[in-house]
């Protein structure tokens, strides 16, 4: 990929806002670096490293490489011996510590995110260096008296020689027999000696050395003789001390040149994933996808094809340097039954922009970077990006002359091939009309044959015709509004696009006898060709509204037979539940009957005993016929019988409310929320989240008795669970749907009480934990695991009971 067509493209400004998102200047630089490639399995490297990216950063928004530092010249300075100062030795550290942060958050992904956890897997953490330079320097890089013994020592002794001078001093100048020659009875600090301020006419009084004399000439700064050898020695420690300090620098610098192959090697890595993360961040911003990789190949076929079948196939594509808020989304496909596509319409119509949101797309796509367009999009790799583009009402381009035009179209067929993408500007543009639309139909003759993707703009009438009659190549237009003076920046495949210089005149109020001598000058063949081409553009736009139309009509006929299926389902469920209400009530009504028979058979016996067996009084065996007569009624109110498969719905026609079946609880109960792909069921007393697609529907929603814990038994179901959960590694959304699960298993297999091991670490885990334990339905009472139970790493749950 050459430059010279990449800037035309201004693929650079597309760099500079990658840049915008990096960390560091070693990440920038291999923003600003980076170019397209040609080779499939690079790109697509490329393409999985910035998907990856971006994933990790839907569930990660913190990851980044720290307060990371292009150390690699530090690093080389300290490998020739060379003496590092404390700040530049904490810029290292810090690009350490991001090293080993990113190491240890992105190299066990290796199923998540396989091209970043490899790349954060090859960074040496290198935990000897960081320990030993945050043992000797502190967060503004001043050395720790921990760093030697020596360093603590003379600090200790130097601290202890400045508070005897200081002593001494301030005895002196608080002295009545001195006092009164200072300017100030205070201590202060000259070319680093301790001195006192002496008023100049009385020089002399204080026998002592000058170090220093106000800018007035009023005050001497003299070091009393009395506190000289004091002085001298605080002096010699601060030396013993700057001595130690460089000892203790060169120490730790040799210790980053002996690793200095490591640690660019480090800052390699991290500048590696900066640019990944700086392209998944570029994405959000762009709202990009990854489109899919084609075999560059075409043509496919000699009949037309759909859209999303072409090799090059961009929906709603924009220009990424345009404002998104205004930018007019375009489709685009080529190399299906066709590999040129000449677009015709007016000036700033957005011809020109149309041609540079391919280049750039097709660009960004090699370079790794995601599309400003729809999933679905499809792209190849192509073996080169050529361009001549002269931007007549800029994206920040000059008009080009002809002869420049030609000189890049020249260098363009020298190297322009059947995987090539070519993009040609007002193609035959600048000379005489009619020599330049036989050039320009010849180069795209050239093309054609040659199988490059090729798409060209044009003004030249008898382009339009060429396009429509030679197979291979395609019109398209965008739109002007006549009414409105404005254009519409449509892209339109398929249909020519008209110039409407006499409707634009008309509409701005030029002589009506002036457009009907301007419609006469015009050539019978250029009237001939307007008339068939709008005639074609007639006949396709007709075709589009006949076609959405009966897309429209298939599409309510299909919404009506759902309807419908919908309404016979609730239909028969209404019925059942009208059925299985009304044999609820006969059952009771004879059950009542049964009961009032029984206490008449109980008091008719009774009363027979009290007349000693009169056969009037005992009408024993009317009431048993009476029950027996009640008894084959019950047997004929039997319950509906159940289904033979559970009726279901699709997920998105479940609502809050239905009763659905969870096979995995073998129970009923009523969906109480949905939230994506999850949803929450209420099952007797208590509520389980599980997925969507496996819950089976039941009926539609009606106002439910309030749940009694007694509807759901409490039952072996399958393999008992273990009677302890392990959770250490989790992390804490993963901790607390296993735990969720876990409780329910355990429950419904009857377990008394079960053991959740935790582990102690930071203790986010075991919070977590607890505090879900809380309140939790399910959970009668739990506690802190004893010693022998594996200490506060355990925590014991018993469990609720239901009878």
């Amino acid at each position: 990929m050459q430059d010279q067509y990449l800037d035309t493209l201004e693929y650079d400004k597309i760099l500079q806002q990658l840049a915008e998102h990096t960390a560091f200047s070693a990440s920038r630089a291999l923003a600003l670096a980076l170019r397209p490639v040609t080779d499939e399995d690079a790109v697509r490297h490329r393409q999985q490293e910035t998907t990856e990216a971006k994933d990790l950063l839907a569930t990660r928004v913190e990851l980044s490489i720290g307060g990371a530092r292009d150390v690699r010249a530090q690093a080389r300075r300290a490998q020739l011996d060379a003496l590092l100062p404390a700040e530049e030795l904490l810029a290292i550290d810090n690009t350490l510590r991001s090293g080993r942060d990113l190491y240890q958050k992105l190299a066990h992904l290796d199923e998540e995110a396989p091209l970043l956890s490899n790349k954060a897997g090859q960074i040496r953490p290198l935990h000897h260096v960081i320990e030993e330079i945050e043992r000797c320097l502190d967060a503004d890089g001043q050395v720790l008296d921990s760093a030697s013994p020596e360093l603590a020592r003379i600090r200790r002794e130097s601290f202890a020689a400045r508070e005897r001078l200081l002593e001494r001093l301030r005895r002196l100048v608080s002295s009545s027999e001195t006092s009164r020659f200072l300017q100030e009875p205070i201590v202060t600090e000259r070319n680093g000696r301790y001195v006192i301020p002496l008023k100049v006419e009385f020089r002399g009084r204080i026998p002592g050395i000058v170090q220093d004399q106000s800018s007035s000439g009023a005050t001497l700064f003299i070091e009393p003789l009395a506190t000289v050898e004091l002085n001298n020695h605080w002096h010699e420690l601060k030396i013993a001390e700057r001595h130690e300090v460089a000892r203790i620098l060169r120490m730790l610098s040799a210790l980053v040149g002996d690793e200095a192959d490591n640690i660019t090697n480090n800052v390699r890595l991290l500048a590696e994933i900066d640019l990944a993360l700086a392209k998944a961040h570029y994405s959000y911003a762009l709202n990009g996808v990854e489109p899919e990789l084609t075999e560059a190949r075409w043509p496919l076929s000699e009949n037309p094809l759909p859209p999303y079948e072409h090799p090059l196939s961009l929906l709603k594509a924009r220009h990424p340097l345009l404002d998104p808020a205004t930018v007019v989304p375009i489709d685009v496909y080529l190399g299906g039954d066709y590999t040129v596509v000449v677009i015709t319409g007016p000036n700033t119509g957005g011809k020109t922009v149309s041609l540079k949101t391919v280049g750039l797309l097709a660009a960004m796509h090699q370079a790794g970077l995601h599309i400003p367009a729809m999933d679905g999009s499809r792209l190849p790799v192509f073996s080169g990006i050529y361009s001549d583009i002269g931007d007549e009402q800029s994206i920040e381009q000059s008009l080009s002359t002809f002869s420049s035009h030609l000189t890049h179209i020249v260098d363009l067929l020298a190297k322009a091939d059947e995987r090539s993408l070519v993009l040609l500007d007002e193609i035959g543009a600048g000379t005489d009309p009619v020599e330049g639309a036989a050039l320009a139909q010849a180069l795209i003759t050239e093309f054609l044959r040659r199988k490059s993707l090729t798409l060209c703009s044009s003004h030249y009438a008898e382009l339009k015709v060429y396009a429509f009659s030679t197979p291979g190549v395609q019109n398209a237009s965008v739109e002007f509004d006549v009414q409105t003076l404005s254009p519409t920046f449509q892209l339109t495949i398929g249909l020519p696009g008209r110039s409407n210089a006499l409707a634009i005149a008309e509409r701005l109020g030029l002589s009506e006898d002036i457009l009907v001598q301007a419609r006469e000058m015009l050539s019978p063949d250029a009237l001939g060709a307007d008339v068939l081409l709008e005639n074609v553009r007639n006949a396709s736009q007709a075709a589009e509204t006949a076609q959405r139309e009966t897309e429209e009509a298939r599409a309510r006929a299909e919404e009506m037979e759902r309807e419908l299926r919908q309404k016979l389902g609730q239909i028969e469920e209404a019925r059942r539940q009208v059925i299985e209400e009304a044999r609820e009530q006969a059952r009771e009504e004879l059950e009542q009957m049964r009961q009032e028979l029984r206490t008449w058979r109980q008091r008719a016996a009774s009363e027979g005993r009290a007349a000693q067996g009169s056969a009037a009084a005992h009408p024993a065996a009317p009431l048993q016929e009476m029950l027996r007569a009640i008894e084959r009624l019950e047997e004929r109110v039997q319950p509906i019988e159940p289904m033979s498969e559970p009726r279901t719905v699709p997920d998105a026609e479940m609502r809050v409310g239905d009763r659905v079946y969870v096979p995995s609880l073998d129970q009923e109960g009523q969906l109480q929320e949905i939230d994506g792909d999850e949803a929450q069921v209420s099952i007797g007393g208590f509520r389980v989240r599980t997925e969507l697609d496996r819950l089976e529907y039941r009926g539609r929603g009606r106002p439910e008795k309030e749940p009694q814990p007694e509807t759901l038994t409490r039952r072996a179901k399958g393999p008992a669970p273990s009677m302890e959960l392990h959770l250490r590694g989790m992390r804490a959304d993963e901790a607390i749907s296993a735990v969720t699960k876990y409780l329910e298993d355990a429950y419904l297999a009857a377990l008394p009480w079960v053991h959740i091991v935790h582990g102690k670490g930071m203790g986010v885990l075991k919070q977590v934990v607890r505090d879900q334990l809380r309140g939790h339905p399910l959970v009668r009472s739990w506690r802190p695991g004893e010693l022998s139970e594996g200490g506060d790493g355990i925590t014991v749950v018993e469990l609720d009971s239901v009878e």
